[in-house]
């Protein structure tokens, strides 16, 4: 099995365990941090494979840290400014909170809700449902699952 054909069957994979396929994907560009909404069909275009960690089993990863070339695409897709790099990191430094958690605030925040720190399964819900849509939110540099839970999840 090729890199792409593996690639594509542990998104098809997760595609059949997700609450949902809409997405919405945050990354930095130009010192400024982006959002984009987007659904699971461009998964393919922005997910990557990597070496997923010993503690996790080994394996493989689906992660999403877009390239340049990637972030120019989502920017195409209607990526809106959410805050500027410096205010960012700034915000990460000053709370308890990485990086995906400070931009699922942000997003959640920005979307006229209160955001909540939680553990939901993506097999169980979204991490923000706006008007009846659930999206999981994404940051760059995150993993969305590894080959290891998906065996355990396919059982």
């Amino acid at each position: 099995m090729t890199n792409i054909d593996l690639l594509n069957n542990m998104i098809n994979r997760y595609n059949n365990l997700s609450f949902t396929h809409n997405y919405i994907f945050g990354f930095t560009f130009k010192n400024n941090v982006y959002a984009v909404i987007a659904t699971s069909e461009i998964l393919p275009y922005v997910l990557t494979l990597d070496a997923a960690s010993s503690k996790n089993g080994g394996g493989y990863a689906l992660r999403f840290n877009p390239t340049n070339e990637q972030k120019i695409l989502l920017l195409s897709k209607g990526a809106e400014l959410i805050c500027s790099k410096k205010y960012f990191e700034q915000t990460v430094v000053e709370s308890k909170y990485n990086n995906g958690e400070i931009f699922e605030k942000l997003c959640t925040e920005n979307l006229g809700q209160t955001w909540t720190k939680d553990n939901v399964p993506f097999t169980d819900d979204g991490d923000v449902t706006v008007n009846g849509i659930a999206y999981q939110i994404k940051f760059q540099k995150a993993t969305f699952v590894n080959e290891r839970t998906l065996a355990r999840l396919e059982r």
